[in-house]
């Protein structure tokens, strides 16, 4: 039976009236398991306006209760952990594995978001001037927005609306509408965990939906995550509607392996950051570069790329799932058609390969290529997909050249025994997120998620500090009380003297 995705609207669930429908597919299978009406501009805007009086009410609230709320939705979360991991997988095709981390790490910035009176304190100095006093507030903006992408539909939420309510806001999210259902089991949580209804609303659409935000006079910031081309475009029409955007976009995150590291560890680690999750995710390692006599190593890296194993999402051998939809599945074997053709040598192929019973699902085995030059799509373009290119440098000074030389700066890694090495990797390379024998670093919650150059357009990250300060503004007091203002006499003041 196809599920009904409602809008969630003043806290109250409606199908909509719009006329366009999407219909939600398994991407395992391609069957539809649930559908959408796209939200009218009506239906948006009451949304918002049920945000905005919400927020009015919500900001007046003490921190510590909205902190509260928090801790008991963080408790709701963990207690459905791996109901919200089962859902997450049947519309993502995500592995059950996969899924509970896509639902922890979002738990993890709830958990910091329920440390939102520390995380409020402004700044105080007494006698700036004699008798003159200066202190900060930090103070809610309004209503803010959220426009999600498919590939974490439990973690980016999380990562938004969560923190911007518990700052005092009013918050409307527009999750992927390729796998709504997830963002809507987060959302009747937050309402079971005491949240005002209309506090968040949650809307659904496409393009059109996008834009009635981005043009929304009462929106106040937009977050946004996505791809390039839709991240421009959405900090471009935001900032020009005079809204605050944080919008992330691309990567291409390259791993740097040096001769001194540890092999066998550099290929554990190297497989999963490169193909895991399908490799739909912007931290995804998705460039090696090994240096020196490490290219020594790169036909093991591909035997060892090669026995990973798609599968569905209940297999425990699976190593990831589908690609979310024929559209990326095309996508990604047009760009490894064009590292064949543009030269690169091709390892391991995974184009032709299909899961028994499940033919028609949109899978792709793990793929790796050598001979990889940056002037070759396989490398300028963001694959997203279980594609891996090898490249090779003589030196650390090459590898950081390279780097630096690509326009993303999501993520880096680099893995070598050498402190002095590692050293001069991250000061010198400009990348916002580097590891350092680590092959993922994406930052716990009390960090921001911190991206440079083309993969976010903006000025405040993510979560942690920054994200407070994203969806906050300061206000600053100074103040002068003179002392013969103190009014004297019996029952009125203790005298001073």
């Amino acid at each position: 039976m196809i599920k009904q995705v409602p809008h969630l609207i003043g806290g109250e669930y409606t199908a909509g009236t719009g006329e366009k429908v999407i219909t939600v597919t398994n991407p395992a299978n391609n069957q539809p398991i649930a559908q959408l009406n796209c939200a009218t501009e009506a239906e948006i805007n009451q949304a918002v306006a049920a945000a905005h009086a919400a927020h009015l009410e919500w900001k007046e609230v003490a921190v510590s209760e909205r902190a509260r709320v928090m801790m008991r939705y963080q408790h709701l979360l963990k207690a459905h952990h791996d109901e919200l991991a089962t859902l997450l997988s049947s519309e993502t095709g995500k592995t059950f594995e996969d899924a509970k981390g896509d639902v922890w790490r979002g738990i993890e910035v709830v958990e910091q978001a329920a440390n939102i009176p520390s995380l409020m304190m402004g700044e105080t100095v007494e006698n700036v001037a004699r008798g003159i006093d200066s202190y900060s507030y930090i103070q809610p903006l309004g209503v803010c927005a959220g426009i999600t992408p498919f590939n974490f539909p439990a973690m980016i939420p999380l990562w938004m609306f969560p923190l911007a309510i518990a700052c005092g806001n009013g918050f409307v999210l527009k999750p992927s509408e390729q796998d709504p259902l997830t963002p809507m089991r987060l959302a009747e949580l937050f309402e079971e965990a005491g949240a005002p209804k209309g506090l968040l609303s949650v809307v659904h659409g496409d393009k059109s939906a996008v834009d009635c935000l981005l043009t929304h006079p009462k929106i106040h910031a937009i977050s946004f995550v996505g791809s390039v081309p839709v991240g421009q475009y959405i900090y471009k029409t935001g900032t020009e509607n005079m809204k605050r955007v944080q919008a992330f976009a691309g990567a291409k995150n390259h791993m740097v392996i040096m001769p001194d590291a540890d092999k066998q560890t550099v290929i554990n680690q190297l497989v999963g950051a490169s193909v895991g999750a399908a490799g739909q995710r912007c931290m995804a390692i998705s460039v090696a570069v090994f240096v020196g006599k490490s290219q020594e190593w790169i036909d093991e890296v591909a035997a060892e790329v090669a026995k990973v194993r798609p599968g569905l999402w209940d297999d425990p051998d699976a190593g990831y799932g589908p690609l979310i939809n024929p559209a990326a599945k095309a996508r990604v074997l047009e760009l490894i058609q064009s590292g064949k053709a543009e030269g690169a040598t091709c390892l391991v192929d995974g184009s032709e390969f299909t899961v028994a019973g499940y033919e028609s699902g949109n899978w792709v085995g793990p793929t790796v290529f050598t001979d990889v030059t940056p002037e070759m799509r396989i490398y300028k373009e963001e694959i997203f997909g279980p594609v891996l290119s090898c490249m090779a440098v003589e030196t650390l000074s090459d590898a950081i050249a390279l780097v630096n030389a690509n326009p993303f700066g999501n993520g880096t890694s680099i893995f070598t025994n050498s402190g002095a090495a590692a050293r001069k990797y991250q000061h010198e390379v400009e990348v916002g997120q580097v590891g350092i024998n680590i092959p993922i670093p994406v930052p716990l919650p009390f960090f921001s998620f911190t991206g440079w150059k083309n993969s976010f357009y903006g000025d405040l990250h993510a979560y942690g500090k920054q994200g407070v300060r994203f969806y906050t503004e300061t206000k600053t007091v100074t103040a002068r009380w003179p002392e013969s203002g103190i009014v004297e006499g019996q029952n009125l003041t203790i005298a001073l003297k």
